[in-house]
């Protein structure tokens, strides 16, 4: 599997799986599809804002929305932006984000920003991993301002193990967009990393922003921003699963960081959270 990956084109199959899956066929032919998908994964059909008969397509239920009050906002001033599986947490140290064990990736490569280094040196990101039959919409983890958002086309390598093992800089290579939020702490950046048959990431607050599309190359930056944003409130989601890395300012954390990440870490590492659940204070 390793081998081919490496040789397969990724993001044309991904551009194509995308529109498979959400072909307009009638629904006798995808609610089957829908149920035996929801029943293989054990997904809880009854959190679903509407009945599988009313879903237009495998990728149309890929895209859910929650029925109210099923993912409670948390009371702590930042809480999970995802349903997911934390696989990593820690400090953000000379630039540095893990990727792997032994294997890391550069702040300012990743953000494409030359003052991501001055901004987030020596506080810390938390790497959340979507499955394809979690919850794809992405939720914001603090109150605060969206000043600047980034889409930076890229590759589309698979975000499993042996990827963020073995491709150096994965998450600095693949597609992804960058939301910046300020808050009354500090800067906070919430980035959506597309991946094999997941590049097609939509932004709930920017239509326009979109992934995988053949005719973008260059990095599209939006700054000097004044948008509002809520905790809970949705950010944007993937049209399958994937990955979303969080980056906190150093100050963010209101006490001794180097003690509170790794606690945090100590909890939450491989450890399986809901969106907006609490995550500190």
């Amino acid at each position: 599997m390793s081998s081919i990956t490496r040789y397969l084109p990724k993001n044309h199959l991904s551009f194509i799986m995308g529109k498979l899956v959400h072909l307009p066929l009638p629904r006798f032919i995808w609610i089957p599809v829908i149920k035996f998908f929801s029943n293989f994964y054990r997904i809880k059909l009854d959190e679903a804002e509407k009945p599988v008969s009313e879903y237009e397509s495998l990728g149309d239920f890929f895209i859910r929305r929650l029925k109210p009050g099923i993912r409670p906002l948390g009371n702590s001033w930042a809480v999970h932006p995802a349903d997911s599986v934390i696989t990593q947490l820690s400090a953000i140290e000379n630039g540095n984000l893990i990727q792997a064990k032994n294997k890391f990736y550069k702040a300012h490569d990743f953000l494409q920003d030359s003052e991501a280094f001055k901004k987030y040196n020596n506080g810390f990101f938390v790497t959340y991993y979507l499955c394809p039959t979690d919850y794809h919409r992405v939720h914001s983890p603090v109150d605060g301002v969206i000043t600047k958002v980034t889409h930076i086309p890229g590759m589309l390598w698979p975000v499993n193990k042996w990827s963020t093992e073995n491709i150096e800089e994965m998450f600095s290579i693949n597609e992804r967009v960058c939301v910046e939020i300020k808050t009354d702490r500090g800067f906070v950046n919430a980035v959506f990393v597309g991946a094999t048959n997941v590049g097609y990431i939509e932004l709930s607050f920017m239509p326009e922003i979109k992934g995988n599309h053949f005719n973008v190359f260059k990095p599209l930056l939006k700054e000097n921003l004044n948008i509002p944003i809520k905790r809970g409130e949705e950010l944007g989601l993937f049209r399958m699963g994937s990955t979303v890395v969080m980056l906190y300012q150093d100050g963010v954390l209101p006490s001794d960081k180097a003690s509170e990440v790794g606690k945090l870490n100590l909890k939450y590492q491989n450890f399986p959270v809901k969106v907006n659940s609490n995550f500190f204070n």
